[in-house]
């Protein structure tokens, strides 16, 4: 009996026939969110690698439709979701991506994107091959068998990572999910990695679709505004406190929320620190703005929150980076109010929860501290507060401009140098992206952030290997903007392919390689717990077997170059800051190479300004790990629980 298409779904009104990939092309080119009046597409692009479990389905989809779903090709599939993951942040998660493959390895190599996006609450849509539904024959190349579940495939790696996740195993089912999915790419609360594996079988398989399911279709990102009693709680606390401090983090910037972050902070004179995703939410000298907090931060900041009797956390997950591992928020009897859309955060660490989103949140408790408190309180008592942390705040910039400082312009840079030169290049339009390494504490302490935006560091998943491709996904989002990927050696190593990319899709964004021969962030925090900087340091092996030879002759900035990008190489501090200049008037991507010199012999960055808890070995034999673990013991005891 020849195959025969299935039936005709009974009333409505029906579109001739397209296979399901069409289908879901057309459909997702037809889906907008709206907030605040402005639309966006909702999927605005899609990236791919063709191979056999998707090349006849979605390819040809793609291909059909090439009017309304713009194409773009990757080189490795982590990749791909990165650069859609860096879209969506700057996009402001208005907008995503979708990312296509085949079935097996290209597959599985999604899973570490799709946990970052999860992890960050980024919306990036998912559409792996999978396996035949079918089943004409069994295995079938790629294929994993698992012997006490036919339903099982590699694509099932992505279940744990996704924040909604379903497998289309017959044409009609791709209705009810791609409506599933496009509610959980565009909420704001539930929003991540969404993962529609489609059997290559059924990609190709046609339909006769209803017409409704094409239909141009709004999302409303909405905007819940807070609970009259939860916002009477958290304002009576704030008139309450005398030593208050917000923490605030990436919701702010989700949110659209800089503004109502700012009137709040100057109504009720509170400062602001900041995560790694919040940063920049206030300019750098704006005076409420104390800079970074937590392991990574100032010591204005964590010293503020030491003594603070009230945290106002606004769109943080508290992670224990901005916790220093439950030890930061030391004062007895400390409150906290969490401003969050998400009702799981909000109440973290025993809050006052004020379930809400950040903008409508926090303009509701400005309103409400300018109005006269039922018991006729005012604010608690802050004398001096003020000339206080603005005092901090001063000391801490001369601790910046130290390590930024260059005596000799002819020699080779620091870290903490090579970002005090581009700090003299930048202005609020440039946009900074950076997730792993010694960076990121760099950064965190020691950058000036001009615009809500120019700092992007993902710092969720601290994932090695994010920032080129971020920063490709950023330039789409934000052209005509000076895009820069700063990356050491190790990181660049793990992911330097969509370099490629970058010079096939013409944008103009700086790599900008440290190279320092290692690992050299965890080099050093192996040193701190007794590790001895063990297999960090790229270099040959010693007689001994130990990596203690010569550095390794590799040409990071050769390597750039073959892959397409202008380079130019910058040996002393002189040299770097004509290269970012070059780079930053640059029409093509272009990469700045330097090789950078220990802190040890100059100036390097203040050391971190409260502690990380990362176990240390209880038993050990080197003396090394012994008094790492006695420092350790010392440091834990000051943990604590808030509830």
């Amino acid at each position: 009996m020849e195959d025969q298409l299935p039936p005709r779904p009974r009333g409505g009104i029906h579109v001739p026939a397209l296979t399901v990939a069409q289908a879901l092309v057309r459909f997702l080119a037809a889906q907008y969110t709206e907030r605040d009046g402005v639309r966006s597409r909702l999927v605005s692009a899609t990236w791919g690698i063709f191979g056999h479990g998707n090349v006849a389905g979605v390819g040809q989809a793609l291909l059909e439709y090439a009017d309304v779903m713009p194409y773009h090709q990757g080189r490795n599939e982590q990749a791909m979701v990165h650069a859609a993951v860096g879209y969506a942040r700057q996009s402001h998660r208005l907008s995503a991506h979708a990312v296509t493959t085949s079935i097996g390895p290209g597959a599985t190599n999604l899973v570490t994107g799709a946990a970052l996006a999860t992890v960050n609450h980024l919306p990036v849509l998912l559409l792996p091959g999978d396996v035949f539904a079918t089943r004409p024959a069994d295995p079938v190349l790629q294929q994993l068998e698992v012997p006490y579940a036919g339903d099982v495939s590699v694509n099932d790696c992505l279940r744990p990572v996704s924040k909604y996740f379903d497998r289309i195993t017959r044409p009609e089912a791709l209705i009810p999910a791609a409506l599933a999915a496009a509610r959980v790419l565009s909420d704001p609360v539930e929003t991540g990695a969404v993962t529609l594996a489609l059997p290559q079988d059924v990609q190709a398989e046609a339909y006769d679709w209803p017409e409704e399911f094409f239909a141009e279709r709004i999302w409303r990102v909405r905007r819940p505004r807070p609970d009259a009693d939860e916002l009477d709680a958290a304002a009576r606390a704030i008139r309450g406190a005398s030593r208050p401090l917000v923490v605030a983090g990436g919701g702010v910037k989700h949110s659209g929320a800089e503004d109502a972050l700012r009137a709040f902070a100057e109504r009720a004179r509170i400062p602001v620190a900041t995560t790694q995703a919040g940063k920049g939410v206030l300019a750098y000298d704006h005076p409420c703005d104390v800079g970074g907090i937590g392991h990574t931060g100032t010591a204005t900041a964590d010293e503020l929150a030491a003594a603070s009797d009230l945290v106002i956390g606004v769109g943080t997950r508290y992670t224990d980076f901005t916790t220093a591992s439950s030890t930061l928020f030391a004062r007895p009897g400390v409150q906290f109010v969490n401003l969050n859309i998400a009702g799981f955060d909000a109440h973290k660490l025993g809050a006052l929860p004020l379930v809400a989103d950040a903008r409508e949140g926090l303009t509701a408790l400005t309103e409400a501290l300018g109005r006269p408190a039922p018991d006729d309180s005012g604010h608690g008592e802050r004398p001096g507060a003020e000339d206080a942390w603005a005092a901090a705040k001063a000391a801490w910039e001369r601790r910046v401009d130290a390590a930024y400082a260059v005596p000799d312009e002819d020699a080779r840079p620091t870290q903490a140098q090579v970002l005090g030169v581009l700090d003299t290049l930048v202005t609020g339009d440039d946009i900074l992206i950076n997730a792993a390494g010694s960076l990121p504490g760099d950064l965190h302490k020691l950058w000036r952030a001009r615009s809500a935006d120019q700092y992007h560091v993902e710092y969720g998943y601290s994932c090695m290997g994010y920032e080129i491709p971020a920063a490709i996904g950023v330039a789409l989002a934000a052209p005509r903007r000076p895009v820069w990927a700063l990356v050491g050696d190790g990181t660049y190593l793990m992911n330097p392919t969509e370099i490629v990319t970058a010079v096939q899709e013409g944008l103009a964004i700086t790599v900008v390689i440290l190279q320092n021969h290692g690992y050299a962030s965890i080099g050093g925090l192996s040193t701190a717990v007794g590790g001895e900087g063990y297999g960090t340091a790229y270099r040959h092996r010693a007689p001994d077997g130990s990596f203690t030879g010569a550095p390794l002759p590799v040409d990071l900035a050769a390597n750039a170059a073959s892959l397409g990008m202008r380079v130019l190489r910058a040996r002393t501090v002189r040299d770097l800051r004509e290269a970012l200049a070059d780079a930053r008037a640059s029409a093509v991507p272009t990469c700045v190479y330097t090789e950078t010199e220990t802190p040890d012999t100059v100036s390097g960055p203040p050391p971190a300004q409260a502690w990380w808890d990362v176990p240390v070995a209880e038993t050990a034999t080197r003396s090394s790990a012994v008094r790492a673990r006695e420092e350790y013991d010392r440091h834990v005891t000051a943990r604590r629980r808030h509830l």
